[in-house]
């Protein structure tokens, strides 16, 4: 485990949000997917699964755009000399964001496929989406934490990637390749569980929704 119990800086922050806002986007946009474009699917057949990884894809376009933004903050702090430390870690960012895509994708899957039941699962994931984000080390270092709550946090999938998406490009928080593995692992396995489930529920998604 690599780790700097350096507070959080503004910068820091800042790469935290970004990675979360991609992934809150992503999870939301696709959880709603089945149920926003029922219209659609009544009149023409194809791989539904079309719609949310297009829907993934896309949002890569606004994490570019917010990823820029992150840059001109970043050096504005470099010439304020604000101490940043990023290192080769860094290079595992487009792996850190499929990850993200991943597990947006799963989730976003197997929500929508309960709503097409469960009309009012919707509204309550919005609301978890957002408790979600706490129970996520963006505006708190985890390294602050307690050993025994660390390992609790440690089980949101997202948390090692939030983390080694700010050791590597600020050089602040934990990076754990054990905890980085399991978020991996449980991408796959959600990713699997997800596809499983939608091909179930696909044929009676039009008497549902």
């Amino acid at each position: 485990m690599t780790s700097n119990a350096c507070s959080l800086t503004p910068p820091s922050i800042t790469s935290a949000i970004v990675c979360w806002q991609y992934f809150a986007d992503c999870l939301t946009k696709t959880s709603s997917t089945f149920t926003a474009n029922q219209n659609i699917f009544g009149k023409v057949y194809f791989p539904r699964l079309i719609v949310p990884l297009a829907t993934v894809s896309s949002n890569l376009v606004r994490l570019g755009i917010q990823f820029l933004l992150f840059i001109a903050v970043y050096i504005y702090f470099l010439i304020m000399k604000v101490e940043v430390a990023p290192n080769a870690y860094a290079l595992l960012l487009p792996v850190l964001i499929i990850m993200l895509a991943g597990l947006a994708l799963g989730f976003g899957i197997l929500i929508s496929s309960l709503t097409t039941k469960y009309r009012d699962l919707t509204i309550l994931f919005t609301f978890i989406i957002q408790l979600w984000m706490y129970a996520t080390p963006i505006i708190y270092p985890l390294s602050t934490m307690s050993p025994g709550r660390q390992w609790i946090m440690a089980l949101n999938p997202v948390t090692s990637i939030v983390e080694a998406f700010k050791f590597g490009t600020m050089g602040v928080g934990t990076f754990n390749w054990g905890q980085l593995a399991y978020s991996f692992v449980f991408m796959l396995v959600l990713l699997g569980v997800g596809v499983v489930v939608f091909n179930k529920v696909q044929r009676s998604f039009m008497d549902t929704v």
